[in-house]
């Protein structure tokens, strides 16, 4: 019996679908994120989004045309997300539902569960820092939210905010790329970034 065109046992071919070009783009930008959070930057190609999608290598070029291009936009997807929790965050201190707990989750939960942890190191190891650009509008709103509920010294404001910020990205970040690791090491819970990260917040107004 002839056994040209079988499929291996146990492996089911995948049926392809049209999607228009909006639905490609999106679907791509969903598994490149997908294969991002599970592989690391290496794992995001043109070869795996197709693979994961069950489209061709070449349909995806026609919508990406590289695999720069791909990764690019799913810097600028990424990106966008980490804005909107920021402001989420932005809207629930100027509406003073917030207490640093609250407000540290919504940073630590944009920069882990989001992957934007492992964003931030993959724009700062390949060079492409413009695609932090829409992070400082969303942080320089952060940053006036926090100095109009504050109250301190108009003088002290802007310094003092800007540190509490910086030292709670800078934990946000280094917990979402390597805290498993350090608090293993450390013999530390999950939760002991953020609960360090609480504490110092309000010592900065």
């Amino acid at each position: 019996m002839s056994t040209v065109g079988a499929t291996k046992p146990g492996k089911q071919p995948r049926r392809r679908r049209r999607r228009s070009a909006t639905e490609a783009r999106e679907e791509a930008l969903v598994s490149a994120r997908k294969l991002l959070l599970k592989h690391g930057p290496a794992g995001v190609t043109l070869m795996a989004v197709a693979d994961d999608l069950g489209m061709t290598h070449g349909n995806l070029i026609h919508h990406f045309g590289s695999a720069d291009e791909l990764q690019s936009a799913l810097m600028v997807a990424m990106v966008h997300d980490l804005t909107s929790a920021i402001a989420k965050a932005v809207g629930k201190v100027k509406s003073d539902e917030a207490s640093s707990r609250v407000l540290v989750d919504a940073v630590f939960d944009a920069f882990d569960q989001g992957g934007a942890g492992m964003l931030a190191a993959w724009i700062a190891l390949s060079q492409r820092q413009m695609h932090l650009e829409p992070i400082r509008d969303a942080v320089g709103e952060l940053v006036d939210a926090i100095d109009k509920k504050s109250g301190t010294a108009a003088g002290d404001r802007p310094r003092r905010i800007q540190s509490a910020i910086l030292i709670m990205v800078l934990c946000a970040f280094r917990d979402a790329v390597i805290g498993p690791q350090l608090r293993e090491m450390l013999g530390r819970d999950p939760d002991s970034v953020r609960r360090v990260a609480t504490r110092l917040l309000p010592t900065f107004f």
